[in-house]
C-alpha cells in the first residue's frame, strides 16, 4: 500500500488538538456587574470564533479580558482567534497570559500545548500535555495523553509517541483513538504482529469504519494470511460497499 494511501486509511485526531473553549477560569471573580459583562462578551467572542468571524471575535474577547483580567478562558480563545488571523506573536501572548492567570486549568494547559505544537516547539508543548494530563480533575485525560503522542508522532520521535500512547490506555484500556495511533505506529514500523494485536483490541470494544476493516485486511496481507484479509474484504464490502476503501480493496485484488 502506497503511503499516501496509508495515511487516508483512519481519520486521525489531527491535533484536533483543534482546542476546546474551556468552562472555568479557576480564580476568582471580579465585581459581579463586571464579572456578568465580561462572561457576556465572552460568550458572544467565542460564538464569533467559532462562525469565523474573527474581527469580532477579537474585539469582543479584549473586552472581557479588560473587564476581567482573570478570566483565563477568554485569552485561551483570544489566542486561537489570533493564531486563526495569523498573529503568532500576539496568539502567544494571549496563551501564556491564560497560563500565568490560570496555572492550575488543565484545559487551559492543554490549548496551549495544542498552539505549542502547532508551533513547533514539541518539548513546550510535551511539557503542557503534560501538566494537563497530571491534573486530578482532568476525567479525559486519555485524551490529552493521545494528542500528546500524535503531537511526538509529528516530531517524530516514535518512542515518545508510544510511551502517551500507552499512558492513555493505562488510563482507559479500551480508549479507541490510543489503541488505533499504536496499531498505525506498529504498522509503519512493520511490527505487523504488534499492528493486529492492538487493532484486535481496538475492534473488540470500539465501532469499526471502513477504514479500519481495509487497515485489518492490509494487516493480514502482510501477515501471509489471506484466508483473514479476505475476511475482511468481504465485510468491507458487505458494509461499506460505496466507500473509497471497497474501491481500493476491490483494485488491489
Amino acid at each position: 500500500m502506497k503511503k499516501s494511501d496509508f495515511i487516508g486509511v483512519v481519520l486521525m485526531l489531527g491535533l484536533a488538538l483543534s482546542g476546546c473553549i474551556s468552562t472555568t477560569t479557576g480564580t476568582p471573580a471580579p465585581e459581579a456587574d463586571e464579572a456578568d459583562a465580561a462572561e457576556l462578551n465572552y460568550q458572544l467572542g467565542a460564538r464569533y470564533y467559532q462562525n469565523q468571524k474573527y474581527d469580532l471575535a477579537r474585539d469582543r474577547l479584549m473586552l472581557a479580558t479588560e473587564l476581567d483580567p482573570k478570566m483565563a478562558r477568554a485569552y485561551t480563545t483570544l489566542g486561537m482567534t489570533y493564531e486563526a488571523i495569523g498573529n503568532l506573536r500576539l496568539a502567544t501572548e494571549s496563551y501564556e497570559r491564560a497560563v500565568k492567570v490560570a496555572p492550575r486549568d488543565f484545559d487551559v494547559q492543554n490549548a496551549y500545548a495544542v498552539f505549542l505544537c502547532r508551533q513547533r516547539d514539541y518539548e513546550g508543548a510535551k511539557m503542557h500535555f503534560a501538566k494537563a494530563a497530571e491534573h486530578p480533575e482532568n476525567d479525559n485525560a486519555e485524551q490529552t495523553l493521545t494528542n500528546a503522542g500524535l503531537c511526538m508522532a509529528q516530531k517524530p520521535d516514535n518512542a515518545e509517541a508510544e510511551r502517551f500512547y500507552r499512558a492513555a490506555l493505562e488510563r482507559r484500556a479500551t480508549y479507541g483513538e490510543a489503541l488505533l495511533q499504536l496499531c498505525l505506529l506498529k504498522y509503519q514500523q512493520q511490527d505487523y504482529m504488534s499492528a493486529r494485536a492492538f487493532l484486535q483490541r481496538f475492534m473488540s470494544a470500539n465501532k469499526t469504519s471502513a477504514g479500519v476493516l481495509y487497515l485489518a485486511a492490509e494487516i493480514e496481507g502482510k501477515l501471509g494470511n489471506d484466508k483473514g484479509r479476505a475476511e475482511y474484504v468481504n465485510q468491507l464490502l458487505r458494509d461499506y460497499p460505496d466507500s473509497p476503501e471497497a474501491r481500493k480493496a476491490i483494485g488491489n485484488g
